[in-house]
């Protein structure tokens, strides 16, 4: 896995110096983001629900024992924007998207497709890496997004309904306002752009590396979302320590 860094990141150098011939890649590249739209929108929808309630459901009563249930807005908001939205929606689109990419380029590689374009003087990385990373990189902000405010009613809701906590609906939201601010969204937008970046990458580099036949591509597929599910998780620890540091410049 690490020996291949060096060659996604010149995948990476290769597709941004193409990147100004993105609007003649726009066709599929809205093709690519009405895929990864409609293909995750409804998983969003549900994982952000319930791990918004999750969270509430978890912290809501001992916080309400020890008279601090006007908080849990705030546990649940920054905890949805800064870690989980990101992550999960990182590690969804991973398992939906990463492989599908990985499993598609693969298979043109294995059955000379890509040998094909190069004949026709196509580059590939142009025609195939470009439109899915920018497609990409702009669906999983708006997905992430849409995580943070279904978490939030997710939790919202659980404090409401739990007997345990009894937190009002305009309870909920007013201890969210008081300590989620615009920087705190951010926070999980700067980190959404670059886990897309990273699945990106991570599974046009195995579809471009794969051999072997249909074998190869089941490898490919599997090393593509495994890779992109360490790198992720690597990236947001020294990430999240990196925009600690710009917390208070934020606010």
């Amino acid at each position: 896995m690490f020996q291949n860094i060096g060659e996604m990141g010149l995948l990476l150098l290769q597709t941004l110096l193409v990147l100004p011939l993105v609007w003649r890649q726009r066709q599929k590249v809205f093709e690519q983001m009405f895929e990864i739209g409609n293909a995750s929108l409804l998983m969003v929808c549900l994982l952000s629900l319930f791990i918004g309630g999750v969270l509430s459901l978890q912290t809501g009563p001992v916080l309400a024992e020890r008279g601090l249930a006007g908080v849990i807005g705030s546990v649940v908001g920054n905890s949805m924007c800064k870690e989980l939205a990101p992550v999960m929606m990182a590690s969804l689109l991973a398992g939906r998207i990463g492989c599908a990419m990985a499993a598609e380029i693969g298979s043109m590689r294995v059955y000379q497709e890509i040998d094909a374009l190069r004949t026709m003087n196509i580059n590939p990385i142009q025609y195939l890496v470009l439109p899915r990373l920018v497609a990409l990189t702009v669906t999983m902000p708006i997905l992430v997004l849409f995580s943070m405010l279904v978490g939030w009613f997710g939790g919202a809701l659980v404090a409401a309904t739990n007997p345990a906590v009894g937190l009002s609906f305009e309870g909920f939201f007013t201890g969210l306002r008081e300590n989620v601010d615009a920087w705190d969204v951010l926070n999980g937008l700067i980190k959404s752009v670059v886990f897309a970046v990273i699945i990106g990458v991570v599974s046009c580099h195995q579809g471009l590396a794969t051999i072997g036949g249909p074998r190869g591509i089941g490898r490919s597929v599997t090393k593509a979302v495994v890779n992109s599910l360490v790198f992720i998780l690597i990236i947001d620890y020294f990430l999240t320590r990196f925009l600690m540091y710009f917390d208070n410049f934020g606010r």
